[in-house]
């Protein structure tokens, strides 16, 4: 509760619009509509049902057996290298809450927000960090956090809102955005028949982002790691493709193989105060 005692100042009722204020167990505004924090730590600030597509139970414990064997290391690093000093952090899409708890690890005085669609997501990041707190909210609809509220946004093979992180961004606040480059997961891609990655996604975030946020810099980070059969199989079932893949996650028969990983960390910077 400590992390979400000082979070709560940034956040805001999904229904009016108005401060949330947090009184034992219960965020309740200035109108009346209170959500309640589940045992677990998270709140859910949705206002809705999760969509269909939301990260499952089974999806979040691959993802959590598979960041923690530290795969994505070399990502955690290159996003904790383009961070500026924070003490207001958000990370839109957490999931587990993996990547902001290893910021907050090398962040001594920061805490963090960690915004996720799924229930089942948001109930193990809660447990992911002290200073972390874990709110089931949507970034494409509109993020239950306050103009100018944090100091960064990651972003991390999650959906990507430039205009809400321009909102919610304190002035020069910057976004850390990790994009899959066209060659990432290659081998994985012709033998499970996972989704494809588009060449153009730089493009198309500097595009998005026109008029809110401006690219200031990106990184390339691209190596290969060598996955037993266990870990294929759960990087294929942490993600979108345990909806598409031919194999889908968790099959007992899934052989070992060195796959590629190659992103693009991308550092969009939201305007200074005039």
């Amino acid at each position: 509760m400590t992390a979400l005692s000082t979070a709560a100042p940034w956040l805001l009722c999904p229904v009016c619009g108005h401060s949330l204020v947090l009184a034992d167990r219960t965020l309740h505004c200035a109108d009346h509509h209170s959500f309640d924090v589940a045992r677990q730590g998270y709140v859910n600030l949705l206002g809705r049902a999760a969509p269909a597509n939301a990260d499952t139970a089974d999806m979040v414990a691959a993802r959590d057996r598979f960041l923690s064997a530290g795969h994505y290391a070399p990502i955690t690093a290159a996003v904790l290298a383009a961070l500026p000093m924070a003490n207001r952090l958000l990370e839109v899409g957490a999931g587990t809450g993996h990547h902001l708890a290893e910021v907050l690890d090398r962040l001594a005085d920061a805490v963090g927000v960690a915004a996720d669609v799924s229930v089942p997501a948001c109930r193990r990041a809660a447990k992911a960090h002290p200073r972390m707190a874990s709110v089931v909210a949507d970034t494409w609809s509109g993020l239950p956090l306050a103009d100018n509220s944090v100091d960064a946004v990651l972003c991390i093979f999650a959906p990507r809102n430039p205009a809400e992180f321009a909102r919610v961004l304190r002035p020069g606040g910057r976004a850390v955005v990790v994009m899959p480059a066209p060659d990432h997961l290659r081998e994985l891609r012709r033998t499970h028949g996972l989704l494809g990655v588009g060449d153009d996604k730089l493009e198309r975030l500097a595009a998005s982002s026109h008029g809110h946020l401006e690219h200031v810099a990106s990184t390339d980070v691209a190596y290969d790691a060598a996955l037993t059969g266990a870990e294929v199989a759960d990087l294929i079932g942490m993600g979108p493709n345990a909806f598409h893949s031919r194999r889908p996650g968790g099959d007992a028969d899934t052989p070992p193989a060195t796959v590629r990983v190659s992103v693009t960390c991308a550092v969009l910077q939201a305007p200074a105060a005039p």
